[in-house]
């Protein structure tokens, strides 16, 4: 999916690899798990508990997945009680920033978009 500066995707298959990546650093969990490392390298348990409300499982997919796809460095050590320490990739550090910003804009734009919401359901209210 190559995207140029217009916007404009070339490939759009579900299975292209950037979409893929796109997907997984902008996804509930990804997003909550980059924002959190940009403070400082973290532990899993730590992390789970920066991040709250989400399941160990879905916390270890999602940290995986950010592994896989080279944007975070899991650290798993052989020790009793098992230690796993999260921290970033060089291109990690920024997609973080960029999701970051987003989110940040995000913030800035709530009551804006409350209120584009507000008028749109009452435009198409019985």
């Amino acid at each position: 999916m190559a995207v140029s500066e217009s916007g404009r995707g070339g490939d759009v298959e579900a299975t292209c690899p950037q979409r893929l990546v796109l997907e997984h650093v902008t996804s509930r969990w990804g997003v909550l798990v980059l924002i959190r490392l940009l403070e400082r390298p973290y532990r899993f348990g730590e992390l789970r508990r920066a991040i709250g409300r989400v399941g160990e499982k879905m916390l270890t997919r999602t940290s995986q997945t950010l592994e896989r796809d080279g944007t975070v460095h899991r650290d798993a050590r052989p020790v009793i009680p098992p230690r796993v320490d999260h921290s970033f990739t060089g291109p990690g550090r920024e997609a973080a920033e960029q999701v970051r910003d987003l989110a940040l804009w995000t913030d800035q734009r709530m009551d804006e978009a409350l209120a584009a919401r507000q008028a749109y359901d009452e435009a198409r209210a019985p």
